[in-house]
């Protein structure tokens, strides 16, 4: 996705687990500051504690678990997902009006990064027809045997500013997706770096993400967290 500005995107990692509502109130005002022109475009890379969130599409009857763990309603598009220690979550505020006022060209630019950094460590990522995320294959023989989810994504746009974004699971507990119908989708599963083999740290999920993001949406710039400071530990 070529850029039309000569600007670098922020690029923040956080240092330790944000909760979600906290995460939510920093995109939304940050997301409203770069579309006034205020700030730069960010991308914010962090952990939740463990909880779930609904997308617009999400069924009642695909939390299996209401009490697990907590649940927010959240206006990305998409059905239920976990988050938790482990999984790099990667919020995305990018102005799509400077760069191309395309949804689906994003999401596939978005797809692409997922595919991108996961080649790094030599997992092959896949998209699915009628299934948001990128998944990973196993054969048998050459046989499919089955298919897993590695990473998701979901995206809410604000007059053509993108805010939520990717996540993608490192080494998070895969028995806390267990509590809901991950996606909307009950015949597959999940997976991570850590269930393939592919003993990453986040540090280095980080440096790849952020290399292969700059080869698609541009340079960035290491940033301090966004978070107000009445919201960030005393």
């Amino acid at each position: 996705m070529t850029r039309t500005s000569s600007q670098f995107v922020d690029w923040a990692i956080e240092t330790r687990q944000i909760p979600y509502l906290e995460a939510e109130a920093t995109m939304k005002a940050r997301a409203a500051q770069i579309a006034a022109g205020e700030a730069a475009e960010l991308v914010w890379l962090l952990e939740h504690p463990p909880l779930y969130t609904a997308g617009t599409s999400a069924r009642e009857e695909d939390l299996l678990e209401p009490n697990r763990f907590p649940v927010y309603q959240t206006g990305r598009g998409g059905q239920y997902t976990y988050h938790g220690p482990g999984q790099r979550v990667a919020y995305v505020m990018l102005n799509l009006k400077t760069r191309k006022p395309d949804v689906r060209a994003f999401v596939c630019e978005l797809e692409n990064w997922l595919i991108d950094t996961l080649a790094q460590f030599n997992i092959k990522g896949e998209r699915r027809p009628g299934r948001v995320g990128i998944w990973v294959a196993e054969y048998d023989g050459g046989r499919l045997v089955r298919e897993n989810k590695i990473a998701a994504l979901g995206i809410r746009l604000h007059k053509w500013v993108s805010f939520h974004g990717i996540s993608i699971n490192v080494a998070p507990e895969l028995t806390n997706f267990a509590g809901i119908v991950p996606c909307g989708i009950s015949e597959h599963g999940v997976t991570s770096f850590e269930d393939l083999g592919q003993l990453a740290t986040m540090n280095d999920v980080d440096l790849a993400l952020r290399q292969c993001f700059e080869a698609r949406f541009g340079p960035t710039q290491s940033v301090s967290s966004p978070l107000p400071h009445s919201a960030e530990p005393q």
